[in-house]
């Protein structure tokens, strides 16, 4: 389950850092020539895009880098990310993937015990 946490978050993280970047180009594209009616609308909160844009990613893939050595927290880092790309961008085409291999890669980590040892996260 710690492989298929981490292959997962790679996954999601990488489709979230090719969300990021399309979102982030577009908030600078309409900074830099304005709005343009009816195509292009600067968004509410240009600074929590930007955030999230580079957040979530780099949470995913660290979590995702975690999930073997260190599953629980990897994979609270993983489950953050998920949250974050959902809570910024919403749940759409291109965010379902990077939302549900995030969440399902968090969930696989944190459930991911050895049994071998007395606890199994830390």
């Amino acid at each position: 389950m710690r492989n298929a946490a981490l292959v997962l978050g790679l996954i999601g993280g990488l489709w979230a850092m090719i969300v990021g970047f399309f979102v982030y180009g577009y908030i600078e594209f309409v900074d830099w020539f304005g709005e343009v009616p009816d195509l292009a609308r600067q968004v509410e909160d240009p600074a929590m895009f930007r955030t999230v844009s580079i957040l979530s990613p780099l949470l995913a893939i660290a979590g995702a880098a975690m999930a073997r050595a260190r599953a629980l927290w990897g994979g609270i880092l993983m489950l953050i990310a998920a949250g974050g790309i959902y809570h910024a961008f919403g749940f759409g085409v291109f965010t379902m993937f990077p939302i549900a291999f995030c969440g399902l890669a968090g969930v696989l980590a944190i459930a991911a015990g050895r049994p071998d040892e007395e606890k199994a996260h830390f």
